[in-house]
């Protein structure tokens, strides 16, 4: 694997977020190893104590990046630092592969403008933040034999989300429900406005 720009390789932490605990300074148990300067140069093979006083001259740690290697290499950096930096990466990356979940948004047959822009509003939400959302009419008592306002109010809240959402499962009755489920939208960029041609130049005749 690639080592990142403090020379420390992927297997020196432990997925999003979690960063191991790498041998720092005096917690060091080899007696000499390979040693890299805070920018990136060759010390040479030092003896351990002479690696601690190179970086405590600089105020840096010394950090064992391969334990493995012979011999190990250590590192002088800002280890605080490294940590900070190696956390907030991992979690950018933990956010980027955000799976979609199935997330519910349920309608009455007989419900208010206010609530029904409140419960879109949601679904928006949902949909942009890249999950699926089911939204289903709950039918009560004898509202069931009257289905096809079921159907229209799903068409309508369909419609409402057509921006961000896209109809992934068209509406089926399930029982007492009518459901359907919408999936995000891939957004396509802006096509580049076309830059118009100048006009032609009109020769002029020149007098004679």
């Amino acid at each position: 694997m690639c080592p990142d720009r403090y020379g420390v390789t992927a297997t020196a932490y432990e997925g999003p977020g979690i960063v191991r605990e790498l041998r720092t300074n005096e917690r060091i148990r080899a007696r000499e190893a390979l040693v890299i300067g805070e920018s990136g140069e060759r010390l040479g093979v030092l003896p351990i104590s002479e690696a601690l006083a190179a970086a405590r001259e600089r105020d840096l740690d010394l950090v064992e990046v391969a334990p493995g290697s012979v011999p190990p290499v250590c590192r002088i950096l800002d280890y605080g630092k490294y940590k900070y930096e190696q956390a907030k990466k991992d979690k950018g990356a933990a956010k980027q592969a955000h799976h979609g979940e199935l997330r519910e948004v349920r309608f009455k047959v007989k419900i208010s403008p206010h609530d029904l822009e409140m419960k879109v509003r949601r679904g928006e939400r949902f949909l942009k933040e890249g999950d699926k959302v089911k939204v289903s009419v709950m039918f009560r008592g004898r509202e069931i034999v009257h289905p096809e306002i079921g159907r229209s109010l799903l068409e309508r809240v369909a419609e409402l989300l057509g921006e961000v959402g896209i109809v992934d499962k068209p509406p089926t009755m399930e029982g007492r429900f009518f459901n359907m489920i919408l999936a995000p939208a891939k957004v396509k960029p802006p096509k580049p406005a076309k830059e118009e041609a100048p006009p032609a130049e009109v020769p002029v005749a020149s007098e004679g």
